[in-house]
């Protein structure tokens, strides 16, 4: 869920992570970008506005993962409404790889930014 809306919905703080439709708890949520961090697939940072606040981004290893989201939320699209953005899935069956790819290109554009 994390990653999926860091990749769909471009949230990055803990608070837009809370404000996801599924609900999360408090405790599950904190574990899990913990959790997510310890393995490499995002990082943390304090946010420049507000020194309480930290803001999370994929890293390229995280990025990686694009491919497998978005075709696990094109499957779910199927069967659950209002699921993945009607533009977003024309554009997978027309060009799936490039697609990706722009998606890909953008969350990098992202990470070069910070580092």
């Amino acid at each position: 869920m994390i990653v999926r809306d860091m990749v769909m919905s471009e949230k990055s703080t803990y608070g837009e992570f809370l404000s996801s439709e599924e609900k999360i708890a408090t405790n599950i949520l904190a574990d899990r970008l913990n959790m997510l961090e310890n393995c490499g697939f995002i990082t943390k940072q304090v946010a420049p506005d507000k020194k309480s606040k930290f803001v999370y981004q994929l890293t390229e290893k995280g990025i990686t993962l694009v491919p497998v989201i978005l075709e696990i939320s094109l499957w779910g699209s199927q069967f659950q409404q209002p699921g993945l953005d009607k533009q977003l899935i024309m554009a997978l069956h027309k060009d799936r790889t490039g697609t990706i790819q722009g998606i890909q290109e953008r969350l990098r554009s992202k990470l070069q930014q910070v580092y």
